[in-house]
């Protein structure tokens, strides 16, 4: 399986990719963050969607885009396949809106479908397909560093062990489950019995059977009396009925009686209130008069002889009109005075700041004028300084006119006379010590020639040879003590030279510094003669710029005058057209307060309509009132005949022997009912309790059952846990078996001219290096680069092992490795481009190497350079035509 090319829209860091990649070893090159990791990604995605990345859809849509496109072509078993992903973003979400995967076989539409397709035909899932084909940035560090216990469950985990483990782990945490329900049923099954047991010995049915016989006597009793109750209420209820019939003809003569009485009132005072409205109806008409009045006094002093509502609307109409004209003029004429009041104003104030910037700078002349001054003063002294250092120095260069040297030498000339007087003194020196030596021979000469021996040889002086080298001796002393006095006379002469050539240094000396402060000061008299000369200029281009401000200022302060004039001009105008304005609306107000008095007189007149209907209802309703007055007194009469009050005394004796005796029999039914409702209750206990019985009965079974069902269940489940275990060591084993094999194939053609001969693997993936004498290495006793190749090499037999599958039937996909050297130092480098090429040799048939290292394009068949845009972040990707072009 092989990767053919792979389209780009939105994904992520790029805005637009199209790549093409072909077989062999392919190196994505490319700063770090550039982005080529982001194309792997791209293809993984592709194949089985966001869960190959660990990632949700709206992270792999480009921020700010509204949907993303990846395209992927890739080869398998022969086969051509194209699947395409379009992602659609919405806010903070996103979702697939087209997924389709073309086959050679036909084609597959929606996201799980196209997954589920892509799984069956690598038979990978996509944790297993990434695992096995993505060598990941780090994760060979990860395997360097990992202590045994954490390489074994990386290398787990990586050919898909670890999920047995997790298995095992969920079936153990079923067991513990499991025992747990277990000892909870089987704990409620002890309560249950003990339950049963408590109630059984209650003989429940006994009970009952004596509880309900109680009953049935009590249920005879409380019949009999009901009906003894409800004779008596019959009686009760005759007696209440005659009685309610003559309360009811007593109580219609009294409301009768009252209604009468009512009536006669109101009939009062409506006539009241109907004289009442004839007043107020008076009143009005003499408003209504009043107001014409008004009407009048106001029209007069208006331009109109009539004062209809035509009339006045026109009228209001022109008001309008005319004012809407004088506050068109009035707006224009308050803007132009605000205008050139405000125009006055600025350049007023322009003028102002002019004649004030001028008379600054007229200020700052004057100060220029004493600083020219006081440094022409200055100048002269200085000038004057310097003839005195140049009389200085003359002086002081006087003392070599009769020097022995040169001014400029007078230092080396010391030096010269200094090393000599050293000479001097140091033959002067060797002089004294020879002397003090050829004294002291003679000396000891003459002691020996007193004592009559040899002064060479310490033997009688008679017939030595030797006698006559005394005299040599004393000549020798002579010698040195004139050559020493010849010595000290020019030590002498030497030192007074000395004093002589270091008056002459010092002399030098100081005429150097008179030199280097005269030429301070010259140089202090030319910068300070340039500052008096720009000074100068200075001021002369601020008096122009002063006389410039101050006639700028003068014109500006002449054009405020006239703006401000023309201001006052408009002003006028303004205070015209207000008064007009205010003539406008007094006019309005007046025409608009006749129409206000028309219309009270309107609302009076209605008034006067409205008094006049309610004046005609009311002798109407007076009529109705004396006509019901008049049937009312007749049906009292005739009921006063109709009422007997012996009937209502004897009616109210039965209806007092029924109270008396209903309450006596209430209290005792009652009590009866109440005994009954205990027996009810009592019975619905024993009821209960036997129902709760049977319940637990039924419960124990069914606990017995689940405890039953339960205990198979843990059983299965401990089982199971063993199951996965033992599934997991032998699958390790025969893993174990391979991986040591492939293994060993990749490292002899990494190794092959090195001095190792095997690796070792044991069942806990513990790894041992045999030296070629058979001597056994820890990875960890390997360099840091070989500990990194090795672990390569341990990463590309995963790979084979993975691709190929314990039977090794499954067909390799391509094998990515993202930043491989990030370990390796540049002597191991060559060796990675041998484990590349052994895997090509192995049947890999496309091999990407993700790098920045330029070191590695050399390996490659193919080179994708991927860049970054610093303004736009946005990653685009060119095919390398050679690979000399990028190191070139």
């Amino acid at each position: 399986m092989r990767f053919d090319r792979i389209r780009l829209s939105n994904f992520k860091c790029y805005e637009d990719a199209d790549l093409r990649l072909d077989t062999g070893v392919t190196v994505i090159h490319g700063l770090n963050g550039s982005g080529k990791s982001s194309l792997l990604e791209a293809c993984f995605f592709a194949l089985y969607g966001a869960r190959a990345l660990d990632r949700t859809l709206e992270d792999v849509v480009t921020i700010g885009a509204e949907d993303a496109e990846i395209e992927l072509w890739f080869e398998h078993a022969g086969g051509d396949y194209h699947i395409h992903r379009r992602i659609r973003a919405s806010g903070d979400s996103a979702q697939t809106a087209k997924c389709v995967l073309e086959t050679p076989d036909g084609s597959f539409d929606g996201a799980r479908d196209v997954r589920n397709h892509v799984a069956s035909l690598f038979r990978m899932d996509a944790e297993a397909f990434v695992n096995c084909a993505y060598v990941r940035q780090g994760e060979v560090n990860k395997l360097i560093n990992a202590t045994p216990a954490q390489r074994q469950d990386m290398i787990d985990d990586l050919l898909q062990l670890g999920k047995l483990e997790e298995y095992r782990e969920r079936a153990s945490d079923a067991r513990l489950g499991v025992k747990s329900v277990l000892d909870d049923r089987r704990g409620s099954l002890s309560e249950l019995d003990t339950q049963i047991v408590e109630k059984e010995e209650k003989n429940l049915h006994g009970l009952l059977n004596d509880l309900e016989s109680e009953r049935n006597e009590m249920e005879s009793d409380i019949e009999r009396y009901e009906a003894q109750r409800d004779k008596a209420q019959r009686t009760l209820n005759d007696a209440e009925d005659v009685l309610e019939s003559y309360d009811e003809k007593r109580e219609e003569l009294t409301s009768l009686a009252s209604d009468i009485e009512s009536l006669q009132t109101e009939i009062t005072e409506t006539e009241r209130e109907h004289d009442s409205l004839r007043e107020r109806a008076s009143e009005i008409r003499d408003r209504i008069s009043e107001l014409e009045s008004n009407v009048e006094t106001e029209l007069r002093d208006t331009e109109l002889d009539t004062a209809t509502e035509g009339d006045l609307t026109a009228r209001l109409d022109e008001l309008d009109t005319k004012d809407e004209e004088i506050s068109g003029r009035l707006e224009e004429a308050r803007m132009k005075a605000q205008m050139f009041d405000n125009q006055a104003s600025n350049l007023a104030e322009r003028a102002e700041e002019l004649e004030t910037r001028a008379q600054e700078k007229r200020n700052r002349v004057k100060q220029l004028t004493k600083e020219v001054k006081t440094a022409t003063d200055e100048l002269e002294n200085r000038r004057e300084k310097l003839a005195e250092f140049d009389d200085k120095i003359e002086s002081e260069r006087e003392a070599f006119e009769d020097a022995p040297v040169e001014f400029g030498v007078a230092s080396d000339h010391l030096d010269s006379i200094r090393s000599e007087l050293a000479d001097c003194r140091e033959e002067a020196t060797a002089c004294r010590t020879n002397l003090r030596t050829a004294k002291e021979q003679v000396d000891e000469a003459e002691n020996l020639l007193e004592a009559g021996k040899c002064p060479e040889c310490g033997q009688s002086v008679e017939e030595s040879p030797h006698v006559d080298t005394i005299a040599e001796d004393r000549e020798r002393v002579s010698e040195l003590e004139a050559e020493l006095e010849e010595l000290r006379e020019k030590q002498t002469k030497l030192e007074s030279k000395i004093e002589t050539a270091e008056a002459l240094v010092a002399a030098e000396n100081c005429v150097n510094e008179l030199e280097n402060n005269r030429n301070n000061v010259e140089q202090l008299v030319e910068n300070r003669e340039e500052t008096v000369e720009e000074k100068r200029e200075q001021a002369e281009t601020l008096r122009d710029e002063a006389k410039e401000l101050a006639a700028d200022a003068e014109g500006r302060s002449e054009d405020a005058s006239e703006l401000e004039s023309k201001a006052q001009t408009y002003r006028e105008t303004v205070e015209e057209l207000e008064r007009e304005e205010t003539s406008v609306a007094d006019a309005k107000n007046r025409i608009e307060r006749i129409q206000d008095v028309q219309g009270k007189i309107e609302d009076a007149e209605d008034e006067l309509d409205r008094l006049a209907e309610k004046r005609t209802h009311l002798q109407e309703l007076n009529d109705q009132r004396r006509d019901r007055l008049a049937e009312k007194r007749s049906r009292h009469a005739e009921l006063e005949e109709l009422y007997d009050e012996s009937k209502v005394e004897e009616a109210r004796a039965s209806k007092q022997r029924a109270e008396t005796y209903l309450e006596q029999v209430g209290e005792e039914l009652e009590s009866l009912r109440e005994q009954r409702d205990d027996l009810i209750d009592e019975i619905g206990g024993v009821r209960g309790e036997i129902e709760a019985l049977e319940n637990l009965r039924k419960r124990r079974e069914e606990v017995v059952s689940r405890v039953d069902a339960l205990e198979s269940l843990y059983d299965e489940a401990d089982d199971l846990q063993a199951m996965y275990g033992d599934l997991r060591a032998e699958l390790r084993q025969r893993n174990v078996e391979n991986l040591e094999r492939m293994l060993n194939e990749v490292f002899d053609l990494v190794y092959q001219n090195d001095s190792y001969s095997r690796i070792a693997l044991d069942g806990e993936y513990r790894l041992t290096i045999y030296q070629k004498d058979g001597e056994p290495l820890d990875p960890e006793q390997l360099s840091g680069g070989e500990r990194a190749l090795f672990n390569l090499s341990l990463r590309c037999a995963i790979y084979r092992l993975l691709s190929e599958g314990i039977e090794g039937s499954a067909p390799m996909p391509p094998l990515i490795l993202d930043e491989p050297t990030v370990f390796l130092d540049s002597g191991h480098v060559s060796q990675l481009v041998e484990l590349v090429e052994s895997m090509r040799g192995l049947g890999v048939e496309q091999i990407v190497v993700v790098s920045h290292d330029e070191e590695l394009v050399g390996a490659a068949d193919d080179l994708v350079q991927v860049e970054k845009d610093p303004t736009t972040n946005r990653s685009h990707v060119e095919h390398g035509d050679s690979l000399v072009e990028l190191v070139g």
